[in-house]
């Protein structure tokens, strides 16, 4: 059976039990971390798989497509990072008007019930859920009541006294505050994928480039930055980077875009992590090619002053 599934259709997923816990999980910071470790040990102590339930699209995605959230992390790298943690099944459910048209009980019962026998299910604080945001911890633990659950809600997880949540997050990357962004994570912010070739632009510039699509989602930033490059030989490299629409050349589509620093070869299908560590300015629209490129040099003269003083972080 494979470990992840995208329907709230079907047959019996655990027919022995299951213990789940529900969210967004965009970015996995330490909030949802804790909820998921919860879940974790409360699975392992009752020898039952943990479930982790998500959604794909996010609500706020289909609900307003015009004016999404900007997304912290991809689902590719959410799976595989629950996975890393010891999360048995992932449920990433396709967010559809099918979906949001069941009220609270519904899902609860075909979903908790029926597809994965819950035995528990946990939540983070002010969870809400089902047909116009209609559910929550109450109605969780009345249909556990009926149907033989537990349902309960965690703490939020502070630090530094604030509380963590992906809009804080959000808001710490616009502003290129990537400390408070790591602290809130629990590691530096990085975007993963797999490198796709590009309109080669930079190269002919002068300034290729490593090219990672957002999979037609709002990225939780943009402009030029400092980073470190992952996945390329043993240890970082380092980078300068641009993520946003590349106006200069009438680009539409949110585009990251990395140039490792002395480094000449083909990383096309390889699968990095762009780490990251300070933001150099805004994305601009330039009057010519040689305009952008003179910028770009400085950019990169930049990039690698701020990196030749930042001690690169192991990254897992």
């Amino acid at each position: 059976m494979s470990r992840l599934f995208r329907d709230v259709e079907g047959g019996p997923r655990c027919p022995h039990g299951s213990v789940v816990c529900i969210g967004a999980f965009d970015g996995l910071h330490l909030g949802h971390q804790a909820l998921v470790r919860h879940a974790l040990a409360r699975a392992r102590a009752l020898d039952v798989p943990c479930v982790v339930l998500s959604f794909e699209p996010l609500p706020r995605e289909f609900f307003a497509p015009n004016d999404p959230p900007p997304r912290l992390m991809l689902p590719r790298t959410k799976a595989s990072r629950l996975f890393a943690m010891g999360v048995d099944q992932l449920g990433l459910l396709r967010f559809d008007r099918r979906l949001c048209s069941l009220t609270a009980e519904e899902f609860a019962h075909q979903v908790l019930v029926h597809r994965l026998s819950a035995r528990e299910v946990w939540v983070g604080p002010e969870f809400r859920f089902g047909k116009a945001r209609g559910g929550d911890i109450g109605v969780l633990q009345a249909v556990g009541q009926a149907h033989g659950f537990v349902a309960g809600e965690i703490e939020p997880v502070q630090v530094d006294g604030e509380r963590v949540s992906a809009t804080r997050i959000r808001q710490a990357l616009r502003e290129g505050d990537f400390a408070t962004a790591e602290r809130f994570l629990g590691r530096p912010y990085a975007i993963g994928g797999h490198v796709v070739q590009g309109k080669q632009l930079g190269r002919t510039l002068g300034f290729p480039t490593a090219n990672l699509r957002f999979g037609g989602r709002t990225p939780a930033l943009s402009g030029i930055y400092a980073t470190w490059v992952h996945g390329v030989g043993d240890t970082p490299r380092a980078s300068v980077s641009s993520l946003g629409t590349r106006p200069t050349v009438d680009g539409v589509e949110p585009l990251l875009e990395a140039h490792l620093f002395d480094f000449d070869g083909d990383l096309y299908g390889r699968r990095i992590e762009v780490e990251f560590v300070a933001k150099l300015r805004d994305e601009l629209k330039f009057s010519d090619l040689p305009a952008l490129t003179a910028q770009m040099h400085r950019d990169a003269e930049q990039a690698r002053e701020i990196l030749s003083k930042e001690q690169h972080h192991a990254f897992a």
